[in-house]
């Protein structure tokens, strides 16, 4: 396995960052183009914004893959949790332990930060995905995703 090193996004990581973007909207079919990506940069860099980025590099430090975390009020506990809005590893490094990394990382910055757990979402369809985090979990949870059409 190679030596991962995983650290939040830096300002000369746009360049890197950004086709790792693009891999991820493509595996949703979301559309992409530059002023979305650039809000999200943005955001990313935006130290008074709630989501976060994490860059993982594999041991030739090549960037291979993202991951964007925020914070999420858990009212019910009265507590913050975190989200993990997305994650891309490049289809090269996947089964590299690059994807354990980024989890790593996760875990660490949740025990910093006094969150308990940690959520996401994924597609039904995303096989992969799912299979790799189910080795962090006892499987997904008994929620249904709704969303609300808002026009």
């Amino acid at each position: 396995m190679t030596d991962f090193q995983v650290r939040f996004l830096s300002a000369e990581d746009k360049a890197e960052w950004r086709p790792l973007f693009q891999g991820y909207a493509e595996f949703y079919k979301a559309p992409m183009n530059d002023a979305v990506a650039d809000r999200v940069w943005a955001w990313l860099r935006d130290p008074g914004h709630v989501l976060e980025g994490l860059l993982v590099r594999d041991g030739n430090g090549d960037a291979v893959g993202i991951a964007h975390v925020r914070a999420c009020p858990r009212s019910l506990s009265g507590e913050e949790i975190g989200f993990l809005d997305d994650m891309f590893v490049h289809p090269d490094a996947r089964g590299s332990g690059a994807a354990d990394a980024l989890f790593a990382e996760l875990q660490a910055l949740a025990a910093q930060r006094g969150w308990k757990s940690i959520r996401w979402i994924t597609q039904h369809f995303n096989e992969r995905g799912r299979g790799f985090y189910d080795k962090y979990t006892d499987g997904p949870s008994d929620f249904i995703v709704y969303q609300l059409k808002v026009e």
